[in-house]
């Protein structure tokens, strides 16, 4: 999606002591390494894949202020990284961080998957959340042969092919959006009898004559043995069981946060979201969390803009409270 970028100055020094430390490069991690950087803290941002986060695999944003027509996740996200590093934030992708320790000297040791151990005076946790499993036979099987969870991604490949969408929230009928324009048909399933999404992404739906839709029916099975040939289906009012031929399954059935790393580091709530102030301040002193990663939190890019601007003046108070250390 994005070139791998690790900041103006090149290869990320890990021995080099950083004011901010940035967990999760999508619109809350950016957004307060922009503000961070350009109040002239040493700012590193960590990802473990692509920079741009779930934003970045959204066909189309058009909720977003400022984009009258919309634009599209990933060009967004490149905006975000692009005035980050202006700024001064350093970025290391593909590198997934597996624990954070405070040392005897107040500072922070952040640990990655690669072995490298970073250190910091402060650590945002921005590390937002992954499309949650159906946990049903095939789909482990099948992915990334058919099952997907990315339509953005995925969809293109499936040109003229019928292919199915499992939930009908926001998530599902965004992406769908760009299957309509590929597939020949895109039957989408809903547990419940009803869509949850915004009526005008519903009605954008019902009007293409290339969507189905079967509302009250609960997923059971994903067929296939090289690749995905059908998906299995159980109408909750009749019992009756449907297969239906389909080249992809795209999943959509909700989120759960990327906090297994800090677990029993910070306080999370029963689902796993960190549990934060108003302050974007945990239960930890010194480590801050934003967007969709935080408890009780609306999964959108504005909203997630607005922590990350809110956890950077946080972790400024944090910072000037506090001596130079290291």
């Amino acid at each position: 999606m994005f070139n791998l970028s690790l900041g103006s100055e090149g290869q990320v020094d890990a021995q080099q002591l950083f004011d901010v430390v940035i967990v999760g490069a999508g619109a809350a991690g950016f957004t307060a390494g922009i503000y961070t950087a350009r109040d002239g803290w040493k700012t590193l941002i960590l990802e473990k894949e692509a920079s741009g986060g779930l934003a970045a695999s959204t066909h189309k944003i058009e909720n977003y202020p400022g984009f009258p027509q919309g634009i599209d996740g990933s060009e967004l996200m490149e905006r975000f990284q692009q005035q980050a590093e202006r700024f001064g934030a350093q970025l290391a992708e593909f590198d997934a961080v597996t624990r954070i320790e405070k040392n005897a000297a107040g500072l922070f040791e952040i640990h990655t998957e690669s072995g490298k151990m970073y250190r910091g005076r402060a650590v945002l946790l921005a590390t937002g959340s992954q499309p949650k499993k159906l946990g049903i036979p095939g789909e482990a099987e099948l992915y990334p042969r058919g099952v997907s969870y990315c339509a953005t991604c995925d969809g293109p490949l499936y040109a003229d092919q019928e292919v199915a969408v499992v939930g009908c929230g926001n998530s599902g009928l965004q992406e769908a959006e760009i299957l309509l324009q590929y597939a020949r048909k895109v039957t989408f399933v809903e547990y419940l009898d009803h869509s949850i999404a915004e009526k005008v992404l519903q009605e954008r739906v019902q009007s293409n004559p290339k969507a189905v839709c079967k509302l009250s029916h609960q997923v059971v099975e994903i067929k296939g043995e090289q690749s995905v040939s059908a998906l299995v289906i159980k109408d909750r009012q009749s019992g009756q069981v449907e297969e239906i031929p389909v080249a992809a399954v795209f999943i959509y059935v909700g989120y759960q946060p990327d906090t297994d790393f800090v677990r029993g580091l910070v306080d999370l709530d029963e689902h796993g979201y960190i549990l934060t102030d108003e302050h974007m301040r945990t239960s930890v002193e010194g480590i801050f969390a934003a967007g969709d990663v935080r408890a009780n939190n609306l999964a959108q890019v504005a909203v997630a803009v607005g922590d990350g601007a809110k956890a950077a003046v946080a972790m400024r108070e944090y910072l000037q409270r506090r001596a130079p250390q290291g």
